[in-house]
């Protein structure tokens, strides 16, 4: 029983699509005939409209559908594209910075280096810097086997930041000048004055000023701010004439007892990418 029920169900179908396409043909027929009378034709028009839409409807949903997926993944690509690109262009941005550092730290190195004629000097880069150490040791790409030595001074920019401590064959490690270690080697230093040197030691970094404390100085009577400061070569363990920095202010101890010279360093003390090593004279290699 249940199967007849379908055969005529489909029989149904299938006529009612016979006398669809019927009417269909006989509709276009008489509206294309001039002896038809308009009434005829309209109701032709009208029927042939309606099948025509019913049948078209289908194909055109696909179709836009087709187009705005098309439409929706062109766009997902075109924006990961995008999304691609502005990541590369935030990485180049970032080389091109790190270059352009490195490129003027290096300037200011050959500018350093012209300057010290009567010294060999070595380039180093930092290999790295202990957060937990940051003002007192370094460690750079420069050892034995590029002729490093302990006791060398060492430079960045413009100034004096510190000393080997350390050699192994590839690498060496910095002691600061801004080291808070009491126990380090101080740097003989003095004052350029116009009629008289004045001689001290750079004992100390003051973290909150960002100075360098100049102690034990001969006199603070003819001391002025902006004087150039520079190592003196007492104690034989850096040479004289390295250049440390500017005198910023003098200020008395806790005491009262002993002035102190604050000095401005003339290197970038917190950041550094390139170091100079002071080897040794050039007279004395000869």
């Amino acid at each position: 029983m249940q199967k007849f029920f379908s055969n005529k169900k489909l029989i149904i179908l299938m006529i009612l699509i016979i006398v669809t396409f019927g009417l269909l043909a006989v509709t276009v027929n008489i509206r294309d005939k001039k002896s038809t009378p308009p009434v005829v034709q309209q109701i032709g028009n009208d029927v042939v409209s309606v099948v025509g839409g019913v049948f078209a409807y289908p194909t055109n949903a696909v179709k836009n559908a087709t187009s705005e997926f098309s439409d929706l993944y062109n766009t997902y690509t075109e924006n990961k594209r995008l999304k691609a690109r502005i990541g590369e262009l935030a990485q180049n941005q970032a080389k091109l910075e790190v270059v352009q550092d490195e490129n003027k730290q290096l300037k200011q190195e050959l500018k350093l280096n012209s300057t010290l004629t009567d010294y060999s000097t070595v380039n180093a880069s930092v290999l790295s810097r202990s957060p937990s150490s940051w003002q007192s040791y370094l460690t750079i790409n420069r050892g034995q086997t590029s002729g490093i030595k302990k006791n060398m001074p060492v430079m960045s920019g413009k100034g004096l930041i510190g000393r080997i401590i350390e050699v192994d064959k590839v690498s060496s490690k910095v002691e600061l000048i801004s080291t808070n270690n009491e126990l380090n080697d101080k740097f003989a230093a003095e004052i350029i004055g116009d009629n008289k040197n004045i001689t001290g030691v750079v004992s100390r970094y003051d973290g909150d000023t960002g100075d360098l404390v100049m102690e034990n100085v001969t006199s603070t009577k003819s001391i002025k701010k902006g004087q150039s400061v520079i190592t003196s070569g007492l104690g034989g363990l850096t040479p004289r004439g390295l250049y440390i920095g500017k005198v910023y202010g003098i200020k008395k101890d806790n005491y009262g007892m002993t002035n102190s010279v604050y000095i401005t360093p003339a290197a970038e003390l917190r950041n550094f990418t390139v170091v100079t090593v002071i080897k040794s004279s050039v007279s004395g290699e000869k």
